[in-house]
C-alpha cells in the first residue's frame, strides 16, 4: 500500500483540491483509495460534502484512543458516496492533539501503527496536512513513501516550499532513518502571466531533482467542483485541470514502481504498464495542458 501525504507551509496553494483530484482518478481508475483529512480546519472534510460534527467517528479518536487495533481503526473510517473511496474526516478537536498526545511515547508513529492495519484494504492513502510542523504534520511524513509539495507559482508560495525542504532536514536529523522522497507540483500556473513563468523558471534552477515536469493549470472547475462536493474528474474528466492531475498520478505511480515496488499493488503498477503501452500525447499541447519536539515524537 502507498501512502502519500500532500503538505506544504503555505496555505492556498493547493493541497486539499490535489488530493480531491488525485482520489477522483485513482477510484476512476478502480484503485481502492483511503482519504485521511489532518487539517484541524477540515477543508478536505468539507470539500466531499462531509459535516464532521454528524460523523459518529474522525481523527482525533484514532489519535487518542488506545491501545489501537484493526476494530478502533476502521471505527474511524466513513464510507463516501464515490465507489472505491473511503475516508477518515477531520475535526477542530485536532487542533489540541498536541497537547493531548504530550508525554506519550511513540506519538509520531501512531498514524504509522494504525495504516499497518489497513494494508490488504486499501491501493493508496492520502493525507491532507495541516501547514504547522506538529503531531499532526509529523505523523503524515513518517507514514509516507512520498510528499507532494504543492506549489504555487508565486513568490510567497516559494518561501513556504523553502520551509517544507527545511521541515524533512529536521526530521532527518532526528531521525537518521527517515528519508523523505518528495515532489515539488507547480499549481495554479497560468503561463500568460510573468510571475508564473519567472516562478516555475526559480523551480526549475533550484529544485530541478525533485521537481515533478508538469504544471497544474489555472481552472475556474476546480471551484465548481468543490461547490459541488465532489472531484473534478467527476464534474468533467476532459478539462485541463482533471488532465494535468492525471499525468501527475501517472508519474508518481511510475516512480513509486521503480523506488517501492514492494508498496505498490498489482492494480497500480498495471495502470503505469497500461498507460505506459498507450499513445503518447503531443508533448506541446501537453506542456499547455498540464502545465528537538519532534525527536521526541519520533522515539
Amino acid at each position: 500500500m502507498l501512502v502519500w501525504s500532500i503538505a506544504s507551509q503555505k496555505g492556498g496553494v493547493g493541497k486539499t483540491t490535489t488530493v480531491a483530484s488525485l482520489a477522483g482518478w485513482m477510484q476512476k481508475e478502480n484503485l481502492k483509495v483511503l482519504i485521511i483529512d489532518t487539517d484541524p480546519h477540515a477543508s478536505l472534510t468539507s470539500y466531499l460534502g462531509f459535516d464532521y460534527s454528524t460523523i459518529e467517528k474522525n481523527l482525533y479518536d484514532l489519535y487518542t484512543q488506545e491501545p489501537l487495533t484493526r476494530e478502533s481503526v476502521t471505527s474511524c473510517i466513513t464510507h463516501t458516496n464515490f465507489p472505491n473511496l473511503d475516508m477518515i474526516v477531520s475535526s477542530m478537536t485536532l487542533a489540541t492533539v498536541d497537547r493531548k498526545l504530550s508525554g506519550r511515547s511513540g506519538v509520531g508513529r501512531i498514524l504509522t501503527n494504525a495504516l499497518k492495519y489497513l494494508e490488504d484494504d486499501y491501493d493508496v492513502v492520502l493525507i491532507d496536512c495541516p501547514p504547522v510542523l506538529g503531531a499532526l504534520m509529523v505523523n503524515a511524513l513518517v507514514a509516507s513513501t512520498s510528499v507532494l509539495v504543492p506549489t504555487q507559482t508565486e513568490f510567497l508560495s516559494l518561501k513556504g516550499l523553502e520551509g517544507m525542504v527545511r521541515t524533512f532536514n529536521i526530521m532527518k536529523k532526528a531521525d537518521g532513518a527517515c528519508n523523505i522522497n518528495f515532489t515539488v507540483i507547480p499549481t495554479m500556473y497560468d503561463k500568460r502571466t510573468k510571475a508564473s513563468r519567472t516562478s516555475l523558471e526559480f523551480l526549475e534552477s533550484h529544485y530541478r531533482d525533485n521537481l515533478w515536469f508538469g504544471q497544474i493549470p489555472v481552472d475556474t472547475l476546480f471551484r465548481e467542483s468543490s461547490q459541488k462536493g465532489m472531484p473534478i474528474t467527476m464534474l468533467d474528466e476532459k478539462c485541463r485541470g482533471a488532465l494535468a492531475y492525471r499525468e501527475l498520478l501517472i508519474s508518481q505511480l511510475s516512480k513509486e514502481l521503480e523506488q517501492n515496488p514492494d508498496r505498490i499493488s498489482p492494480t497500480a503498477a498495471a495502470l503505469v504498464s497500461l498507460t505506459a503501452d498507450s499513445p503518447k500525447p503531443d508533448q506541446s499541447k501537453e506542456l499547455d495542458i498540464v502545465a528537538g519536539e519532534v525527536d521526541a515524537m519520533l522515539n
